[in-house]
């Protein structure tokens, strides 16, 4: 009988990599025997780098298990070690190796915008490229905080948010107006060398002249109460006060920082949390926490800062300063890789006294508590899913639950949702929506939408993960209902080969409320948890998240087909054409009725296309 020999791996296997390698910078990638990356580093001299990791001792626990699973290698060499950084990063962000420090739930993040394309600029919160003509002012650190500050915003400068094609199309002023939240120059309430003024006021505050405004808004205020013009001054100490609440709810304004990133690490029990708060025009923008992915507790702070910048900046533009808590492996090299990328100077800084300092130490507090809450509430998750596996008959606390539910209206607008929790709760950037395609279900057929949301999950599944090695197989599925969707879920599952998932039925009791559920499983009497236990707490929320997340996004899908135009389906029909067939016709209702000659009539439609139309309509 012939037996497969195992690849060698370990330090042999790393020594044998020394002779065809020189001393040139790069960046070199570990694999296992399954060719599986387990890190990607950079050099500055490759051949040196490569040697340390082919020494038989003197590395730490972490290095010592990669190298002994080390059973390949590859190298890619550049010109400069600032290249090899670059690529390191955006390689680690792409492949997501095992043994390095990893940056997760990496989001852009918004920002204010006055655009430039209008004579009536509108303000607005951006997310993503800077495509559009105008000042840009960010990052702020989350949705809120942008629309906070929108909010306080519209209140002092009275900026138009809505679109240009609402702007165009305003023939009497909106409630915006009404609430003193817009000045109305859709309709001409003010001019626009006015508009102008307050679109100038806006920007200089949104660039850190807020006090320049202040002192400005209150002279005019004085001026409006001497000429008797109450009414004018009154709005003018309601823009004064919303000013300063805009500042009062910034907190920290910093006098002698302008613009930087505030970078705190903390770490504990081989857990680490990041916490960024942005600085720009002398004020606070708000502040996010990240927890990075690190593989063992013998990685430095420094190694978890440099692998957690590097990783952050790979698409976002970096400030001018970075304030950060602890000392960065090679802090000039990465203030270079950082200035490259921006084509600015970008200065790296670890401040030990002063007010940077003492933001550093705001960002390391909450960094500190942050980590504290999430540890607090991993343990009682880590609580919760031990309590699930002995209610269920689990081999072992599950890692990934998947919940689904469906969601339509007398089976229009069907939709499935997906919804997935771990060890650190509610896993968001894995939820799944499914729009139902079947055109053979009947209405309201629940088994049959399920039947296609649960075929399609896994097929894909099986496409994308074979070896379940990825951490995107449930450990076990949790299904609203009873004994028959249950029945119905495990022959779709065998159907597709998938029998070793454990799946669990949900289902109201008798009183259809909350506290008596039921669950069902495969070949076993139904049964109940107590009122008061923990996990059945926990199901009860697993279930109304996946009910929120169907609704939400039946919702939205309802909302979108009723907002559809049945002309948005015509080929060949464009903006143009369709605006020209709206005007002839008045509505798109009135289009699908029209006779050919009718059609052919309206100035831009031509003979083909009229007839393309008028077939649309009358073949359906």
């Amino acid at each position: 009988m012939n037996q497969t020999t195992p690849p060698e791996t370990g330090h042999a296997v790393i020594q044998s990599y020394l002779k065809t390698l020189d001393s040139s910078p790069g960046v070199y990638r570990m694999l296992d025997a399954e060719s599986r990356v387990l890190y990607v580093g950079k050099a500055r001299n490759l051949k040196a780098r490569v040697s340390n990791y082919a020494r038989p001792s003197g590395h730490s626990g972490r290095i010592e298990r990669m190298i002994s699973e080390t059973a390949t290698m590859m190298f890619l060499t550049t010109r400069t070690e600032t290249e090899a950084l670059l690529l390191e990063q955006n390689l680690i962000k792409q492949l997501k190796p095992r043994y390095n420090v990893l940056l997760r739930d990496d989001k852009s993040f918004p920002n204010i915008v006055v655009t430039k394309d209008h004579s009536y600029p509108q303000i607005k919160k951006h997310r993503g490229k800077k495509v559009q003509k105008g000042s840009y002012y960010g990052p702020f650190a989350s949705a809120g905080a942008v629309n906070r500050t929108l909010n306080q915003l519209q209140k002092v400068f009275l900026l138009r948010n809505c679109t240009d094609s609402v702007f165009n199309s305003r023939t009497r002023p909106c409630l915006l107006f009404q609430i003193k939240r817009c000045a109305a120059p859709c309709v001409g309430k003010v001019s626009e060398a006015e508009y102008g003024a307050l679109v100038a006021d806006a920007e200089r505050f949104l660039s850190g002249r807020s006090t320049k405004v202040q002192e400005e808004l209150a002279t005019q205020m004085a001026e409006a109460a001497e000429a008797m013009e109450f009414e004018r001054a009154a709005a003018l100490r309601d823009r004064i006060r919303a000013l300063t609440q805009v500042q009062t709810a910034q907190g920290i304004n910093p006098r002698g920082v302008a613009e930087a990133d505030v970078i705190a690490l903390h770490m504990e029990k081989g857990q680490a949390c990041v916490q960024v708060f942005f600085i720009r025009a002398n004020q606070n923008w708000g502040n996010r926490d990240f927890y990075p992915r690190i593989s063992g507790p013998d990685v430095s702070e420094a190694e978890v800062l440099q692998a957690f910048i590097g990783q952050f900046y790979d698409d976002k533009e970096p400030p001018r300063l970075l304030l950060l808590s602890h000392p960065v492996e090679d802090p000039e090299l990465l203030a270079e890789a950082l200035a490259e990328k921006v084509g600015r100077k970008v200065e790296i800084a670890v401040p030990l006294r002063g007010e940077k300092a003492e933001l550093v130490e705001g960002a390391a507090r909450n960094a500190r508590e942050s980590l504290a809450r999430k540890m607090s509430e991993s343990a009682t998750q880590a609580k919760l899913l031990d309590g699930v596996a002995e209610a269920f008959g689990l081999d072992g606390p599950p890692q990934r639950i998947e919940v689904y539910d469906n969601s339509h209206i007398q089976g229009t607008n069907a939709v499935g949702g997906m919804i997935v929790s771990g060890p650190d709760g509610f896993m968001k950037n894995h939820y799944r929506k499914f729009n139902i395609r079947g055109e053979d279900l009947t209405p309201g057929d629940d088994f049959g939408m399920m039947k296609e949301v649960l075929t399609r999950r896994f097929q894909r599944l099986l496409k994308e993960d074979p070896d379940r090695d990825k951490g995107l197989w449930p450990d076990l599925l949790l299904i609203d209902g009873g004994a028959g969707q249950v029945s119905a879920v495990h022959e779709i599952m065998v159907e597709q080969g998938v029998e070793d998932v454990p799946m669990v039925g949900v289902a109201k009791g008798v009183d259809r409320d909350h506290g008596k559920e039921e669950f069902y499983r495969i070949g076993e009497r139904p049964f109940a948890l107590r009122h008061n236990d923990p996990v059945l707490y926990f199901i009860q929320r697993l279930r109304d998240e996946a009910h929120r997340f169907a609704i939400g996004t039946h919702r939205a899908k309802r909302a979108k087909s009723m907002a559809a135009n049945p002309l948005d389906d015509v080929p060949g029909v464009g903006s143009t054409r369709k605006r020209a067939l709206l005007a002839h016709f008045g509505s798109a209702k009135a289009v699908s009725r029209a006779n050919l000659a009718d059609l052919k009539a309206v100035d831009g439609i031509s003979e083909t296309l009229a007839e393309t139309i008028y077939n649309f309509f009358h073949d359906k």
